[in-house]
């Protein structure tokens, strides 16, 4: 009786860092890492300079700013009943929503206050600016009145604040000038950003359908939506040959193709298991896998051009 307990107790507390890991989600935060790290990249290809202070300073405080969308959108859900079957809900297992929200503004606060140092550093306040501008992007997708997310606007607001806005933020960061050219890594990693929120939503289409939720897998339905995950997916290496022959990005940056096994293996599983939530619903991952590895290896091609020249 008592090894059966022992057992037992060891599964339940097996079962729990499970929930807390999912609930956390350690892979997420790829998406605060990229687009500072390209966007620092354009800058050292472009302008050859690189501060490793404001580098470092900008990635934790994107770090904290995504700990603070991943709570308050669990407390936001929270309140609309969309997640009351989601069992890695931060809300649900502390059964706390009031304590996971102040934790959430205390890393907006930490994130800002990176920011605040940056701008105090450059005697400017242009990144902070860029950057608050993102988090209110960021609060209209879960927060309310506005709830963007619920009318399917969520991938437009993640391209832009994760995309073009964010290496840009990173890119000035650096130079304190803008770049039009900075532009274009930011239109492919926000695609490849808007793709893991897009994933996000074959798993729960019976749930967002019971809150009122119009995600673009409920409006489009799971099969068209594995269709267009297809081709947007294959145009992210479309897009990056195109803006090699306008003469936009180095050659180098053709290392973004390395990341092809990715882009097969998500659109494939996606392809076979749409409309199979349970099977589907890793999906997410492997489109986070996808963005950080392309995201790098989208870096080290700015990098290296820069290197090539130097020699």
């Amino acid at each position: 009786m008592t090894s059966n307990l022992n057992i037992t107790s060891k599964e339940i507390s097996t079962t729990n860092r499970k929930l807390w890991f999912a609930a956390i989600k350690p892979p997420m935060y790829t998406v605060a890492i990229i687009p500072i790290t390209v966007g620092t990249a354009v800058a050292f290809a472009q302008n050859n300079l690189f501060s490793f202070k404001i580098f470092g300073t900008f990635l934790m405080s994107a770090i904290f700013i995504i700990a603070w969308l991943n709570l308050t959108n669990d407390v936001f859900d929270s309140e609309t009943g969309i997640d009351q079957n989601k069992a890695h809900s931060v809300v649900n297992l502390t059964g706390n929503k009031s304590l996971v929200f102040w934790i959430a503004n205390l890393f907006l606060f930490l994130g800002i206050l990176g920011i605040i140092m940056i701008a105090w550093w450059q005697k400017e306040a242009t990144v902070l600016g860029i950057i608050i501008l993102c988090c209110a992007l960021g609060y209209t997708y879960q927060g309310p009145p506005f709830r963007l997310g619920y009318q399917g606007l969520g991938e437009i607001i993640c391209f832009f604040t994760f995309g073009p806005m964010a290496i840009e933020a990173a890119y000035y960061s650096q130079v304190q000038h803008f770049s039009l050219s900075s532009l274009v890594p930011g239109v492919i990693i926000g695609i490849t950003t808007s793709i893991i929120l897009f994933c996000s939503h074959f798993h729960q289409v019976e749930d967002d359908l019971a809150a009122g939720k119009k995600s673009p897998i409920v409006r489009l339905g799971t099969k068209l939506g594995s269709q267009i995950l297809t081709g947007v997916t294959i145009s992210v290496f479309m897009l990056t040959v195109i803006f090699i022959n306008l003469g936009i990005i180095p050659v180098t940056t053709l290392l973004i193709f390395l990341s092809v096994p990715f882009a097969y293996q998500l659109v494939n599983h996606v392809r076979q298991y749409h409309d199979q939530p349970n099977l589907v619903s890793n999906c997410k991952f492997i489109a986070v896998n996808l963005h950080f590895v392309s995201g790098i290896l989208f870096s080290l091609g700015l990098i290296l051009t820069n290197l090539l020249e130097l020699k």
